[in-house]
């Protein structure tokens, strides 16, 4: 298994939107290949003295905190589905833009050592 993870602020204004963008996003995830996709809204994430996720994505006061991830059978599978989803015209669309600021969108790919 392989699994990217992604941290962002969504302006709460944004939120409805937002959330109808991921659905979108997570059925084309789904159908270039991943086996899940999981999107997160912030319910218990205190601002930390040092680290946080708010801090993280310098989450404002008017933003809300959004993790989620995908996964898939392995590295080359996701590095397929990341490659396809990119090109897909539809990642141009009005839905997809303007939504929340990717410049502070954390993300990453990870290969899991413990699934229990």
């Amino acid at each position: 298994m392989y699994v990217d993870g992604f941290v962002l602020a969504v302006p709460k204004q944004n939120l409805d939107a937002y959330k109808n963008m991921a659905k979108a996003a997570g059925d084309m995830w789904k159908e270039y290949g991943a086996i899940s996709y999981v999107e997160c809204v912030a319910d218990d994430v205190p601002y930390g003295e040092v680290t946080s996720f708010p801090r993280a994505v310098q989450a404002k006061d008017d933003e809300i905190v959004v993790f989620s991830w995908a996964t898939y059978k392995d590295r080359q599978s996701r590095d397929e589905v990341m490659k396809n989803v990119m090109a897909d015209p539809r990642m141009k669309s009005e839905e997809f833009k303007h939504v929340f600021d990717g410049k502070r969108m954390i993300f990453g790919g990870f290969e899991p050592f413990i699934e229990i």
